[in-house]
């Protein structure tokens, strides 16, 4: 007889009586949710108060250019970050939200020192082993989710731009995935890849698939 297994939670409830803790604070947020391919991205960063960063803001905001700069930046300057992803497969197999939710544990786990607090852009955070804050809002608001912003987005449309090379007929350099009008021309003339994720409606279609 097997034995039953019991799965490891991914999406917490967020308490309604939230305390703070002393210690460093991480913040997290993901890129990569919306695309019809490619993984889910998730950064966490810890900023170091000595060295300030200017110009931290929601990823989308920004220009790529400035982007591309301030990533340097926070790589160079804060205290630690790591960057973590959840895999096309992981996405069709959990869903997007709990594939998230995944790669936001994963960026909390690679990081060098651990965080006393998360703060998390949106409104649901992660299974964590400390304590965790949604924050609607919050790429625009705090500097250290800003900064998580930027990392995952940067590394996310790099992704995109390598990908690019070995499927040019998808443009992947130019929509990072998203369904433009474009893409989806490119799947109905080309099919999925492998990079496409199944469980998405438009790649579905393709496959003669219903969700």
């Amino acid at each position: 007889m097997k034995k039953k297994t019991t799965a490891v939670p991914l999406l917490a409830v967020q308490p309604s009586l939230v305390w703070d803790k002393p210690g460093l604070v991480a913040g997290v947020d993901e890129a990569g949710r919306g695309p019809l391919a490619g993984p889910v991205v998730a950064a966490a960063v810890i900023l170091d108060e000595l060295y300030p960063i200017k110009g931290l803001d929601d990823s989308k905001k920004l220009t790529a250019k400035r982007r591309a700069e301030l990533f340097d930046e926070i790589m160079a300057k804060a205290l630690c970050c790591s960057v973590a992803e959840a895999s096309v497969d992981e996405i069709d197999r959990l869903n997007i939200l709990q594939a998230t939710m995944l790669a936001m544990q994963r960026a909390v786990a690679g990081l060098r020192l651990p965080p006393a607090k998360v703060l998390v852009d949106g409104n649901r955070v992660p299974v964590l082993p400390m304590l965790a804050e949604a924050i609607v809002g919050g790429d625009a608001i705090v500097p250290a989710i800003s900064a998580a912003s930027i990392l995952a987005k940067v590394t996310r449309d790099r992704w995109c731009e390598r990908v690019d090379t070995a499927h040019p007929t998808y443009g992947f350099a130019k929509h990072k995935g998203y369904g433009t009008v474009a893409h989806l021309a490119a799947l109905t003339r080309h099919g999925a890849t492998l990079l496409h994720r199944k469980s998405f409606a438009p790649v579905a279609a393709v496959l003669g698939r219903t969700l």
